[in-house]
């Protein structure tokens, strides 16, 4: 059933907070563990380059909102899951060079990162059309009216998916994985990007940049260029070392 645009964003809200409360969890619980053991100034510089990279992203993607918002509405309008993890990446990085720490740190934010993802896609499809997260219109059996009359993309439910199918394959890693830090975070940064390319190719686009790609595509396609090559470089020498488990080469 169809929710007005107040409840609507207020489940929205709910299952935001909801995310960020398991993903915490999560990531406290790897603390707890041993397993993670990140200096506090990382972690305020992920969430002060989450913060800022989440509202950046969406302006980009739909900037006719510099027209129709003033001033510091603008800030609570709208977020970005991509501007929020390339700017948390850029956060705990400059953190790290100005504290000095040198350690690889995010290992530790991928599966509390997959958590927080699926749980807040729950929020963005019981919203609906109130919800820029929606796919095209589709032929197929699962698709989703939500209120206009037209089934279409659950593509909320399939970043769920997603979300669940990257967590099972680099949890079956996660041993071999351990002995290059640094590789699991970009294989799963590299994925998340790689999806949200093709799948936003099945979203309405907002606003079309050049190629007719929507602001948030055009973010990917420039993350990639830089942070792929990087991964892909890792995971050659990685592939290079004997590794216990055959698993550990893709």
């Amino acid at each position: 059933m169809p929710l007005d645009p107040a409840t609507a964003h207020a489940v929205h809200a709910l299952f935001e907070a909801l995310a960020i409360a398991l993903g915490v969890r999560c990531y406290l619980g790897q603390r707890a563990t041993g397993s993670v053991k990140a200096p506090f100034a990382v972690l305020a510089g992920c969430l002060l380059g989450a913060a800022i990279g989440n509202k950046a992203a969406f302006w980009l993607e739909m900037p006719e909102l510099f027209s129709r918002s003033e001033g510091w509405m603008l800030l609570l309008t709208g977020q970005s899951i991509v501007g929020g993890l390339l700017g948390g990446l850029i956060g705990v990085e400059a953190a790290k060079l100005l504290s000095g720490h040198r350690a690889s740190t995010g290992d530790r934010f991928v599966f509390p990162l997959l958590l927080a993802i699926g749980v807040g896609r729950i929020g963005c499809f019981l919203a609906g059309l109130n919800d820029a997260t929606y796919g095209l219109p589709t032929t197929l059996p699962w698709g989703v009216d939500f209120g206009d009359g037209l089934p279409r993309h659950p593509t909320q439910l399939y970043e769920i998916v997603f979300c669940i199918a990257l967590a099972a394959v680099l949890a079956c890693w996660r041993a071999p994985l351990a002995a290059t830090p640094g590789l699991r975070f970009k294989l799963m940064l590299s994925a998340y990007l790689l999806w949200r390319l093709g799948i936003d190719t099945i979203k309405p686009v907002h606003h079309p940049w050049p190629l007719g790609l929507s602001g948030i595509q055009w973010l990917c396609l420039a993350a990639l260029s830089i942070y792929l090559p990087l991964t892909l470089r890792q995971l050659r020498r990685h592939a290079r070392v004997p590794q216990e488990s055959p698993m550990a080469l893709l």
